[in-house]
C-alpha cells in the first residue's frame, strides 16, 4: 500500500477546506448508510405486507415491536464495538469487521426465509456495533488539534451519512416495492461490500490513527490524560452486568412475547408486567452506577460528563419521535396518503424526482472527483473501486427513471428495449409514488441544508448547546403538527385515507432542520467534553441513549392503531408534537446550569 501519512498533519491535503481523510470516511460511511437505511426502509413494509405480496402479513403492532428492538440493538451494540476497538483490535479493524458482518447480514436477508431474515438482523446488529462508533472516533482523533473545525467536520460527515441514506432508500426502496423484497435487501449488501474495500485500501491516509493498540500507544494515551483513572470495581462490574443483562433480555423479549402471543416470554414468571419490571430495574441500577461513577472523577471532568449525560437524556426523546419516519410515518404514507398521480401532477412529480435523483448524485460525484485529485496517486485501487460503485449507482438510478417515465406513458420503449431493461409492459399509464420515497426527503434536505448549518455553527452567531437542542425539538414539534393537521379529517378507526402528500413533505423539511440542530452537534459535544482515553467508550454510551430512543420510537409505533381507533390518527401525532415542545422548554430552562457544567466548551 501507499506511503503512510505523517500523523497530525491531516490538513496538509485538503478537500473543501477539510482533510482528504475526512472524505474517505465520508464515502465509507455513505455506503454503510446506503445499506442500513435501504434495508430499514423496507422492513416495516415487508413485515406488514400480505402473504400474496410475498410479505409476512404481520399486524402493525408486532412489526413496530420488532423494528424498535432491532434498531435499538443496532445502537446498543456500539458499546461492545467501542470496547473491542479501544482495547483489542483498534478502530480500523473494527470498521472492517463490522462491514463484513453487515455484508453477510444483507446477503442473508436477500434469501428471504424466516431463518435467514432473523439471522440477517442479528448479523446487522453486531456489524453496526463494530462499525458505527469507530468511524466517529477516527474523526475525533483527526481534529483533536483543530477543535474549532469539529462542528463543521461532523456536519459534512453527516452529509455523507445522508447521501448514503438518500440513495439507499430511493433505490433499495424502489426495488423492494416495485420489483421484489430480495432485490432491495440484496442491493444493500453489495454497496456495503464496496464501502469496506475502499476504506481498507485507503487506510494509510489516517496515519497512526486507529491502529491495533499496543503497550506503547496505551502508555502514550495515558501520558496525555492528566485525569485520574478509575477502574471498575467488582461490585460495579456486577451491577453493570445485571443492568445490561436485564436490558438486553428485555429488548429481545418485548417483541418476542408479542409475536409469539405469549408462548415465549422470558419474564413471564413476573406476571403481566414482567417486561416493565425488568426494564425499570435495569434503568435504576444503571442510574445508581452512573451517579456513583460521577463522584469518582475530578470536579471539571465530572461536570463535563454530567453535561454529556443531560444532552444524552434529551437525545432519547428526539430519536423516539424523529424515528417515526420508517415506522408510523411510513404507515401513514402507505395507507393514508394519496400517492397516485395523473396528468400534469404526474409529469411534475417525475421531473422533480429526476432532479432530486440526478442533482445530488452529480454533487456527490463532484466531491468524488475532488477527492481523486488529492488521493488517486497514492490510493489508485481504492479510487477505482469507489468509481465503479458510482457507475453502478448511476446505472440503477437511470434505469429507475426510465421505468417511471415509461410507466407514466411519457416514454416509448420497444419490446426489445423493455426486455433488455427488465421492464414489464404496461397497458394503463399511471404514476404511483412509492411509500418509501417520502423518507428520502430527510436525506435530500440534509444534503441541501448541511453546508448552511455548518457555516452557521462556525460563525459568530453560533448558539449555545441548549439553544440548539431547543430549536431542534421545536422544529420537530412543528413537523408533527403538520401531519397531525393533515390527518385531522381521518375518522377514528379508518384503515385508509387519501391525505395530500404536501403534509408529509412539510414533516420531513422541519424534521430535517431539527435533526441538523441536534444529531451531528451532539456527537461533536461528546468529542469536546470527554477525555481522550474515554472517547470511544463514551461514544458507545451516547449510542446507548440513542438505542433507548430507537426502542421508544418502536413503542410509540406499537400504539398507533390503538390510539387511532379510539381518538383518531391526528391525536397520535399531536401527542408527539406536545412531547417535543416540552423537551424544548426543558432544554432552555436548564441552559444556565449546563453552560456552567461545560466549563467554556462551545
Amino acid at each position: 500500500m501507499s506511503t503512510e501519512t505523517v500523523p497530525n498533519d491531516f490538513f496538509k491535503t485538503k478537500v473543501l477546506g477539510h482533510p482528504a481523510g475526512l472524505f474517505v470516511l465520508f464515502f465509507t460511511e455513505m455506503w454503510e448508510r446506503f445499506s442500513f437505511y435501504g434495508m430499514r426502509s423496507l422492513l416495516i413494509l415487508f413485515f406488514t405486507a400480505s402473504l400474496a405480496d410475498h410479505g409476512w402479513g404481520w399486524p402493525r403492532e408486532n412489526a413496530s415491536a420488532l423494528f424498535g428492538s432491532y434498531v435499538g440493538l443496532v445502537y446498543l451494540s456500539t458499546m461492545l464495538g467501542g470496547y473491542f476497538a479501544d482495547k483489542v483490535i483498534g478502530f480500523r479493524w473494527a470498521v472492517v469487521v463490522g462491514a463484513v458482518l453487515m455484508t453477510l447480514g444483507h446477503a442473508s436477508m436477500a434469501v428471504e426465509t424466516q431463518f435467514s431474515i432473523y439471522l440477517g438482523l442479528v448479523l446487522l446488529v453486531f456489524g453496526n456495533g463494530f462499525f458505527k462508533p469507530n468511524m466517529t472516533s477516527i474523526i475525533s482523533e483527526m481534529y483533536k488539534d483543530h477543535p474549532e473545525k469539529k462542528d463543521g467536520a461532523y456536519t459534512l460527515f453527516y452529509m455523507g451519512v445522508n447521501a448514503g441514506a438518500f440513495f439507499g432508500i430511493l433505490l433499495c426502496g424502489y426495488l423492494g416495492e416495485k420489483v421484489g423484497w430480495s432485490y432491495g435487501f440484496g442491493l444493500a449488501g453489495i454497496f456495503m461490500f464496496f464501502g469496506m474495500l475502499q476504506f481498507w485500501l485507503s487506510q494509510n491516509i489516517f496515519g497512526t490513527i486507529g491502529l491495533k493498540p499496543n503497550k506503547e500507544s496505551k502508555a502514550k494515551a495515558d501520558s496525555l490524560d492528566n485525569d485520574k483513572r478509575n477502574p471498575f470495581t467488582t461490585w460495579q462490574l456486577v451491577v453493570m452486568f445485571i443492568s445490561a443483562a436485564l436490558g438486553l433480555l428485555w429488548i429481545i423479549n418485548a417483541p418476542a412475547s408479542k409475536i409469539s402471543n405469549g408462548s415465549f416470554d422470558i419474564f413471564g414468571f413476573l406476571g403481566d408486567y414482567g417486561n416493565s419490571i425488568a426494564i425499570i430495574t435495569a434503568l435504576v441500577l444503571f442510574l445508581v452506577l452512573l451517579i456513583y461513577r460521577f463522584t469518582q472523577y475530578s470536579v471539571v471532568t465530572k461536570e463535563k460528563l454530567m453535561a454529556v449525560t443531560f444532552f444524552a437524556f434529551l437525545t432519547i426523546f428526539f430519536w423516539a419521535i424523529f424515528e417515526q419516519s420508517p415506522n408510523s410515518l411510513t404507515i401513514f404514507a402507505s395507507d393514508y396518503t394519496n400517492r397516485v398521480l395523473e396528468g400534469n401532477w404526474s409529469i411534475v412529480f417525475l421531473v422533480i424526482n429526476s432532479l432530486i435523483t440526478v442533482l445530488p448524485l452529480a454533487i456527490i460525484t463532484w466531491v468524488l472527483v475532488l477527492l481523486f485529485r488529492q488521493t488517486f496517486k497514492n490510493y489508485a485501487v481504492a479510487n477505482i473501486i469507489l468509481s465503479l460503485s458510482f457507475v453502478i449507482i448511476w446505472a440503477i438510478a437511470l434505469w429507475m427513471l426510465a421505468k417511471d417515465y415509461y410507466t407514466a406513458g411519457l416514454l416509448e420503449l420497444s419490446d426489445d428495449t423493455l426486455s433488455a431493461l427488465k421492464i414489464d409492459k404496461v397497458t394503463e399509464p399511471l404514476t404511483e409514488v412509492p411509500a418509501t420515497w417520502f423518507t428520502t426527503l430527510n436525506s435530500l434536505f440534509i444534503i441541501s441544508l448541511a453546508p448552511l448549518f455548518s457555516k452557521w455553527w462556525e460563525s459568530k452567531y453560533n448558539p449555545s448547546a441548549n439553544v440548539k437542542y431547543a430549536i431542534g425539538m421545536t422544529l420537530l414539534a412543528i413537523g408533527m403538527a403538520c401531519v397531525a393537521f393533515g390527518a385531522g379529517d381521518i375518522a377514528p378507526g379508518a384503515k385508509t385515507a387519501s391525505v395530500s402528500m404536501v403534509w408529509l413533505i412539510l414533516v420531513y423539511l422541519f424534521h430535517t432542520m431539527g435533526e441538523l440542530c441536534i444529531s451531528p452537534v451532539g456527537l461533536s459535544y461528546v468529542s469536546k467534553l470527554v477525555p481522550g482515553r474515554m472517547i470511544a467508550f463514551m461514544f458507545g454510551v451516547w449510542y446507548l441513549a440513542v438505542a433507548i430512543g430507537m426502542k421508544g420510537a418502536g413503542m410509540f409505533g406499537e400504539n398507533i392503531d390503538k390510539i387511532a381507533n379510539e381518538k383518531g390518527l391526528s391525536y397520535f401525532f399531536w401527542i408527539l408534537a406536545f412531547v417535543s415542545i416540552a423537551v424544548a422548554a426543558i432544554s432552555l430552562v436548564m441552559s444556565p446550569v449546563i453552560k456552567k457544567l461545560m466549563h467554556g466548551v462551545r
